[in-house]
């Protein structure tokens, strides 16, 4: 007797309709730039609502415009996203990237219009690469000085201020057809943890905590179509569950008060703020009864993913979970695709935009006298795994419009750091100094050995890459590729 072979997918216990629905709820990540793997081809056929693209997704141009093609022919309305920030914080540099020095940077520049003509260049190499969805800009403020995960990805500290920069982004975004997402609601910039490693508490009073939403309801006004939500516990909106997680927080702040009605997304559910808290299975449950419309499973396995998607079909199979929200959430996605085909490429961006920005920040306030002939050390830790600013360091960039530059850089704790500093000062012996951190308030070496340096040459010039701190000469307010040439030109005198 021969039995007919198991479907190769569906789920005969729910409606079809309903199981389209819940696959329209997630976005996955994969590995690979060529190859879309069989699990993930099963899931775009089942009605999976987007893909997110990282580094390991994007060798050059080309690639990724092939790559892109071949997801939406398994299913156009497939929403192909990827985190494009700017300012080092993307994953398309291989891919031709346009050069932007990133919100804080802008924010200091304090120029909507270029600021729009930065989100434009963004936009519409997404939509020459046939990316639809860009998870950016920050709408969080930074005030908090030792916060570690927002800094220079935020316009700044002023409501008033991140507000009219989020606007010109968004605004500039949607007329290349592509969807903005203002993230990370309700705000990340008053915690001192980073939700990648661990579960973030803002314990301000609400009172405080209001400031925080001013650009988010900006962004809702300006018609962003997605908003992005925080891995962080507010005790005082909800003092049980992150928000991303809250009912009280997604629903009746954002959807109630706020009147967003777009597409909600999660951060990554395998962040370690929920995955070790609850894991990311029971995340994606909780995250769509709370309000979400997609969550996203950023990692490569896709088992995973698979896992997430399980746990809702078992939701909605013991009724712990509605169909009526699920069907919600996925109307909503489905009208974002449909608001957001396939890009078409247009016309070409402004290439000068972001270095002119990256100029206009770093000239903002004094200048040091220009250091021809520099020794520079550059310290800075190693790039954020789930961020990817990618590495560029000062030294390229300086001996570009330098030759006699020399220096090195240093990218963790040296294991003798008193060893360190005496090479260092006999290799800048009758040259000046030039030494970078990149928020050594984060990072005890850094302070410890730029300190070390400039007690050994008082006339050493004090350079940050990332938010100025006392003594600092000159501020870049980023390590994107313009950020760093902006600074090596006030160095050399340019």
């Amino acid at each position: 007797m021969t039995q007919n072979p198991p479907a190769p997918y569906g789920d005969p216990a729910l409606p079809a309709d309903l199981d389209e629905a819940v696959h329209r709820c997630l976005v996955a990540g994969f590995d690979g730039t060529t190859d879309i793997p069989d699990p993930l081809k099963q899931l775009i056929e089942r009605g999976l609502g987007g893909v997110i693209l990282f580094t390991r997704n994007i060798r050059d141009a080309d690639q990724v415009r092939r790559l892109t093609a071949d997801l939406r022919a398994l299913r156009p309305d497939l929403l192909v996203g990827i985190d494009n920030e700017g300012g080092g914080i993307g994953h398309l540099v291989t891919a031709d990237a346009p050069d932007v020095p990133g919100n804080h940077a802008l924010g200091v520049a304090d120029d909507p219009a270029l600021t729009a003509r930065c989100a434009d260049a963004l936009a519409a190499h997404l939509a020459d690469l046939g990316i639809a969805v860009s998870y950016a800009p920050v709408a969080d403020l930074q005030h908090t000085p030792s916060n570690p995960i927002v800094r220079t990805r935020s316009f700044g500290a002023d409501p008033g201020h991140v507000s009219r920069h989020l606007a010109s982004w968004i605004t500039a975004t949607e007329a290349r057809g592509i969807a903005s997402c203002a993230k990370h609601f309700p705000g990340h910039g008053g915690t001192v943890t980073d939700s990648h490693h661990d579960l973030a508490v803002d314990p301000r009073p609400e009172a405080e905590l209001r400031p925080d939403l001013e650009p988010f309801r900006a962004a809702v006004a300006a018609g962003v179509p997605m908003l992005m939500s925080a891995h962080v516990v507010f005790p005082a909106l909800d003092p049980d569950r992150p928000a991303t997680l809250s009912r009280r927080i997604l629903h009746d702040l954002l959807r109630g008060e706020l009147g967003f009605d777009g597409v909600l997304v999660t951060d990554a559910l395998e962040m370690k703020a929920i995955a070790d808290q609850y894991g990311e299975a029971a995340g994606a449950r909780l995250a769509l009864a709370a309000g979400a419309d997609q969550v996203i499973v950023a990692v490569p396995d896709l088992d995973t993913t698979l896992a997430c998607r399980d746990a809702v079909l078992d939701a909605l199979r013991d009724q712990t979970l509605s169909a009526e929200r699920v069907f919600e959430a996925a109307g909503r996605v489905r009208r974002l695709a449909e608001r957001y085909p396939v890009p078409a490429p247009g016309a070409g961006w402004d290439e000068a935009a972001g270095l002119e920005a990256a100029r206009r920040a770093v000239r903002s306030g004094p200048l040091p006298p220009p250091a021809p002939g520099a020794y520079c050390v550059d310290l800075f830790p190693p790039p954020h795994p789930a961020l990817n600013w990618g590495g560029e360091d000062l030294l390229t960039e300086l001996r570009a419009v330098d030759p006699a530059v020399t220096g090195e850089s240093v990218t963790g704790e040296p294991a003798d750091t008193d060893a360190l500093v005496a090479a260092v000062l006999e290799r800048a012996d009758g040259r000046p100094l030039v030494v970078a951190t990149y928020d050594a308030v984060l990072y005890p070496w850094q302070q410890h050995l730029r300190d070390a340096l400039v007690t050994g040459r008082p006339d050493a010039v004090r350079i940050a890459t990332g938010l100025p701190e006392d003594g600092d000469a000159l501020c870049s307010y980023g390590r994107g590729r313009v950020n760093l040439r902006a600074l090596a030109e006030v160095l050399a005198g340019c």
